[in-house]
Parts: C-alpha cells; structure tokens; sequence
C-alpha cells in the first residue's frame, strides 16, 4: 500500500479526509524558504492580505495556516505569526491611526513588542499633540529587521498601545545578547528608544482588555501546536518504515491521542470566538485554557517521540533537531504553573462555579 504524505494541518478532523490543496502548497512554500529570515519576512507580508482575520467565522482556517507554516519549520511561523497578528489588531480599529506619520503601508512588515521585563520600562509622552516613546523593551523579536512595530508603553493612564518605525534613528538594537540554540535566527534582544516618534493605537488599556488579545494568544497555541505535528510526524515516519515493537508502538498511540486534544481544544476555541459567545473576561479563561491544554499536549508530544526515537534524531537530523530546539524556546511563552496559577484566579473572579 502506498501511503501519502499529508503536509495540511487544519483543525476539524473531517477535513483531514481530504486533501487541502492550498495548505499543502503553503506548507511547501515554507520548506522553500529554507528557515531564511529575509524569506520568512516577505512570506508574512505576501500573506497579510489574504489570511482570515480572527472572529470573523474563520478563525479554523487563521489557526490551520498558523499551524501548517509551523509543522514545515517553526522559525518561519515564528515570524509569520506576529505579523498576521499586528494586521488583526489593526483591523479593530480601521481607520483611527494615521499610520503613514511613522511611514506604515501595505508592504509594512510587523512585530508586536508587549512584553515586559524587571527594571525595563517605554514611557510615552505627548508633545504638541504628537507622542514620543523613551526606555528600553525586551523580547523584541527581529527589530533589526522589520519595518515596524505595535509596541506597548506607559502612559499616566495605564498601559497603551502605539505604532513606530523601526528605522527612525531613535531606535537601537542592544546586539550580542541573543544566545538560544532555538530560534537562532529570530534574534529577540532589547530595544533602546530615545525619542521616538508613535502613534497611538486605541486608548489607554485597549489593547490588553479587547477580545483579541486573547484571541491572539490562542494563536500562538495554533503554531505550537502545528510544531508538535512536524514532530510526531518523525516518530510516524520512523515507525512506519522500521520494524516498531510494542513500546514504539505505544509511543506512536500516545503521541496521536496528544495530537488530538490540542486540536479538539482548538476547535472549539476557534467555534467559540467565531460564535462570539463569551465575554471579556470569559474570552481571557477560555485563552488561558486552550494554550495551557496544548502546551501540555505539545511538551507530551516532545517527551514521547524523545523516548520512542532515541538519540539519533536529536544529532543526525538537522530539521528535526532543529524543530525541537525551536519549538522548546517558543513553548516558553507559555509560563507553564504561573499560568495554571492565574487561571485558578480568573475562575474564582466569575459568579458561576467552573463545572
């Protein structure tokens, strides 16, 4: 018999009985690009246009492309993924910013900076009626090479969202302090802003309170999930090919069930906000549920293909080796307990008890 090699990842199992022509053709899309940044960059951009926006009845189709980009090569999805998410979040508010004060068009590529780090604080300041951004961000992914970026600062109100370009010369790069054997070319060092021009993207707290911010965060779950995939996809085909005993087998039987409960909890996410049924602080559960399911799925799924395969994967195969380093820097979004611990907090700040 022979077997096809399926590249799709979606997420309703019914559509894995067939083909998806267009997400195969992504999928070998990604593998062309080789992990090159500089390809992965004009591929976000190729793609803006086209991919659904989430919580607009095709969230399945956003999180499958996420997801197949990922299973190809975690590095690519890795830059592809904040890009898709800045259009998202810009799309909320059509209109409102003048993007073209920091030089923003239909060829922008973006990063979103919203993290924050001890004793690292971007204070905005308005000015004559204009916004200026001084401090220095973490986790600034790729700012050496995007055009532009949606980055959260301080102001006398809380936390805000604005834009800026990347290349005014009020932005510096601090080099040499990116050291991960993941993601090695998706450089993710601080930023040093000095003076730099932004504009302002919804008002004080929009960003971190509107449904999307979760929404994106299920994202991120939908590219770990897709990475995990690549992986098991080692295990099946070495198992396949070779001559599996029962603990091989056993493997393969677990890996599978792993796959499946991070789908099924994506699905029904993803049904979930297409449905728009739960509000803001049931929207922020329901993210911190579904990432916390696949990222146990996922850490599951790394585990038992290590056990079933041994070594010689990890050191003889350069993309698998590779996807795995990847995939073990990006799950590290995920805070593991501290995120269990926060939504044990959430559920006791609802009225109705959880089950």
């Amino acid at each position: 018999m022979v077997h096809s090699r399926r590249a799709a990842v979606q997420l309703e199992p019914r559509q894995l009985v067939a083909a998806s022509p267009a997400l195969d053709a992504l999928h070998a899309r990604v593998l062309a690009t080789g992990g090159s940044v500089a390809s992965a960059i004009d591929l976000a951009v190729e793609l803006g246009p086209s991919v659904p926006l989430p919580g607009l009845g095709q969230t399945p189709e956003l999180w499958s492309t996420l997801a197949t980009i990922a299973a190809a090569d975690v590095s690519v999805a890795r830059v592809v993924e904040p890009h898709l998410d800045a259009l998202a979040v810009l799309a909320q508010l059509p209109g409102v910013a003048d993007l073209g004060v920091v030089g923003a068009d239909g060829r922008s590529a973006w990063g979103v900076f919203a993290a924050e780090g001890a004793g690292l604080r971007v204070t905005a300041t308005s000015r004559d009626g204009s916004w200026m951004l001084d401090g220095v961000k973490p986790w600034c992914s790729l700012a050496g090479r995007l055009s532009h970026a949606l980055i959260t600062a301080h102001t006398p109100g809380g936390r805000r969202l604005f834009a800026i370009d990347l290349a005014h010369n009020g932005v510096r790069l601090r080099q040499g302090e990116w050291f991960a054997r993941g993601l090695p070319g998706v450089e993710s060092g601080p930023i040093e802003l000095g003076s730099v021009p932004a504009v302002p993207i919804g008002d004080d707290g929009w960003y971190l309170s509107r449904p999307g911010f979760a929404w994106g965060g299920i994202g991120v779950a939908a590219v770990w999930w897709g990475a995990a995939i690549g992986i098991a996809r080692t295990l099946e085909e070495s198992v396949r090919t070779g001559d599996p005993d029962q603990i091989a087998l056993m493997h393969l039987g677990a890996t599978d069930l792993q796959v499946e409960i991070g789908r099924l909890a994506l699905a029904a996410a993803a049904a979930s906000v297409d449905r728009d049924e739960p509000g803001r602080g049931e929207t922020r559960i329901l993210a911190q549920r579904t990432r916390s399911i696949v990222a146990g799925s996922t850490e599951e799924i790394i585990r038992r293909c290590g056990h079933a395969m041994g070594p010689a994967p990890l050191a003889l195969d350069a993309r698998h080796a590779g996807r795995v380093a990847d995939l073990e820097l990006y799950l590290r979004q995920d805070h593991a307990e501290r995120d269990e611990a926060e939504l044990g907090r959430s559920l006791l700040t609802r009225e109705a008890r959880p089950w």
